[in-house]
């Protein structure tokens, strides 16, 4: 399994950021597997934001419930996510992946970063 984030790069303060993570060796559609977003700041760390499970439905991380949603689409086999009312503490390189037994798979991130 492959996986490629992209997304804008920099984006202002209270705009709403979108990302697309691109799925290889995978079909979204065929698969019972489910596809998750992390970011990792120099001082935060790596933070779990959300899920998006096979079925469709969403987990997404309690602080970030208001302002972000994560869909997928079957047909161009991409994970998408967008957050809004973005601050500048949301800079941070962000990730999709997705866990599959003792093995996980995860994207080479896209640098984000928020303007004030």
């Amino acid at each position: 399994v492959q996986l490629q984030e992209s997304g804008p790069g920099l984006v202002r303060s209270s705009q709403t950021l979108s990302l697309t993570c691109t799925v290889s060796g995978a079909s979204l559609a065929g698969t019972d597997y489910d596809w998750s977003w992390i970011r990792e700041s120099g001082g935060k760390g790596q933070k779990w934001l959300g899920t998006i499970l096979h079925t469709g439905g969403t987990r997404i991380d309690t602080p970030f419930r208001n302002r972000l949603t994560i869909s997928k689409d079957n047909a161009k086999n991409t994970i998408d996510l967008q957050m809004s009312s973005l601050k500048p503490e949301d800079t941070a390189v962000y990730y999709c992946g997705v866990i599959l037994g003792v093995s996980s798979y995860w994207g080479q991130g896209t640098q984000v970063t928020v303007s004030s």
